[in-house]
């Protein structure tokens, strides 16, 4: 699919025009109602006390959700869980698809049906489809900056407890990609691992050491502070190679230096007014933190009419 940047200060410019984005990799439904089934458990333990008290019974509504400002949408399906959980009547009708661009204005969504289960399920499904568009469109305004470059924008493990997989979900919508998933997907040696395992000789044996244990397929990833670091990391022969808080010279020596040995990664201080000159470095991969742990979730609204008295 085709989509422009959104101009919202989740974005920077100057950005390219028009860039490519690939359909995002869902996630399955049953995480999907996990997550909300809790979400929901959490904000109507024993019934909607006020819709059950103001609201008719048969009354029924039609509800809009309304962008109120411009952004990357992500989330659609996860909204729509949190009507249908609230009420399997409900009808969601969504109006575009994640990693669309919307402007203020615009319907990203239409809901139809009891208006009691509308009330009932509007905040846990607006909660979660504002978050995960704020990410979206985060991501996105990063992805554009560093276009043009080959570096990956990719996030990190700093989610929201309970909600990687659809944070995760979010930043793919914008156009950026997943880093490990968890503890037990890959294996990455921080400063405070390395801190353990000694320098020089000693550190490039422990790694080959940890390395011999692994299977084939599972990646080896270690992070660095320091130049003086490198050799001994790129000897013992692994997968990725972090350069943490590196200046962009030393950035671009380390990738010299590396020269297609293992993936570059760049982390800390990345910015959207700082990514693209790390982009180009040559790094392969530019990680942050940020697109999860500091993102601003958009204004979405739900603009509900009643369409059918009770009887």
């Amino acid at each position: 699919m085709s989509t422009t940047a959104p101009a919202t200060a989740s974005t920077a410019s100057p950005a390219p025009a028009t860039v490519q984005f690939p359909e995002p990799m869902p996630v399955p439904d049953r995480v999907i109602n996990a997550i909300v089934a809790a979400a929901l458990a959490e904000d109507n333990p024993a019934g909607d006390l006020t819709g059950n008290v103001l609201i008719p019974a048969g009354a029924t509504a039609t509800a809009d959700v309304v962008a109120r400002e411009p952004g990357i949408c992500a989330g659609l399906s996860v909204f729509a869980a949190a009507m249908k959980l609230t009420d399997p009547q409900l009808v969601v009708s969504p109006a575009l698809a994640d990693g669309q661009s919307f402007a203020a204005g615009d319907v990203l969504a239409t809901v139809t049906g009891a208006a009691r289960s509308l009330l009932a399920g509007e905040r846990v499904g607006l909660n979660l489809l504002q978050r995960l568009s704020g990410i979206a469109t985060l991501t996105r305004g990063f992805v554009l900056q560093a276009a043009g470059h080959r570096a990956r924008i990719v996030d990190t493990r700093k989610t929201t407890p309970g909600l990687r997989a659809l944070e995760r979900y979010a930043v793919r919508a914008g156009g950026g990609h997943n880093h490990r998933d968890n503890l037990s997907d890959a294996v990455m040696a921080k400063d405070n691992h390395l801190a353990l395992l000694g320098t020089g000789a000693e550190l490039t044996a422990a790694l080959v050491a940890a390395r011999a244990r692994l299977g084939h397929t599972v990646h080896f990833e270690v992070e660095i502070d320091r130049l003086e670091q490198l050799d001994a990391v790129l000897a013992a022969g692994v997968d990725t190679i972090m350069l943490d808080n590196f200046t962009l010279v030393d950035l671009a020596e380390g990738v010299r230096r590396i020269g297609g040995a293992a993936l570059v990664e760049a982390s800390g201080n990345v910015r959207l007014d700082t990514v693209a000159a790390i982009a180009a470095t040559g790094v392969d991969i530019i990680s942050s933190g940020a697109l999860t742990h500091s993102v601003r979730a958009l204004d979405l609204g739900l603009d509900l009419r009643i369409t059918g008295a009770a009887a």
